[in-house]
């Protein structure tokens, strides 16, 4: 199965948003959905050609259980009072979704970079951290120009432990985000810019 866009891949950059609204339907298959993990994971660049991220992909009752773990954590941590408004935003936002894409970094590939190019040992773990980035934007405007909304969640390293324990993780393995994705049931808000004569340089 060959994912196909289907707008150019500079109007998916410009629809891609933050949606925090989204519904428990799909418009494409789950293998169509993992086709679009697949392409990321294989095609998005990395320093070194390093290929350190790692991706895992939640549906149904595994993405369910994300989201009640990371109520749960919070729970023991956050104010009684504060917490009532937090776990309503998970209900109806996150633990909405279909689904929930986990991004992880192999810190054992890095390390190991490190070792075999030690003039560069500080540059690989932000080099990662790129990678990811990269792997995160891609999976996020395929999943929005096949039909999802998503957003992008960082509740690590608060639930790493349980993360790694629910789904038997790989402990070389960095939880770096979550993106729970839906059918978007609001449209997101409206998205101010800067003026790009302060953002972009040019010379000749």
């Amino acid at each position: 199965m060959i994912f196909i866009m289907a707008r150019s891949f500079k109007e998916a950059i410009q629809h891609r948003r933050t949606h925090y609204g989204i519904g428990n339907n799909s418009p494409i298959s789950d293998n169509e959905i993992h086709e679009i993990i697949k392409t990321a994971v294989t095609h998005v660049p990395s320093a070194f050609n390093s290929q350190s991220t790692r991706i895992v992909l939640l549906l149904g009752e595994s993405h369910k259980k994300l989201w009640e773990i990371v109520k749960d954590t919070l729970r023991k941590i956050v104010p009684a009072e504060a917490y009532k408004a937090t776990e309503v935003k998970i209900d109806n936002s996150f633990e909405a979704g279909y689904g929930t894409v986990l991004f992880f970094e192999d810190t054992a590939v890095v390390e190991g970079l490190q070792k075999q190019f030690p003039s560069y040992k500080e540059n690989f773990p932000v080099w990662s951290q790129q990678t990811s980035a990269m792997h995160q934007f891609a999976v996020w405007t395929m999943l929005e120009d096949a039909g999802f909304g998503a957003s992008l969640q960082h509740y690590n390293p608060l639930i790493d432990e349980a993360v790694a324990k629910q789904w038997h993780i790989n402990p070389n393995w960095k939880l770096i985000a979550e993106m729970p994705f839906g059918t978007s049931t609001q449209e997101p808000g409206e998205k101010q810019f800067a003026p790009l004569e302060e953002r972009i340089l040019v010379f000749k």
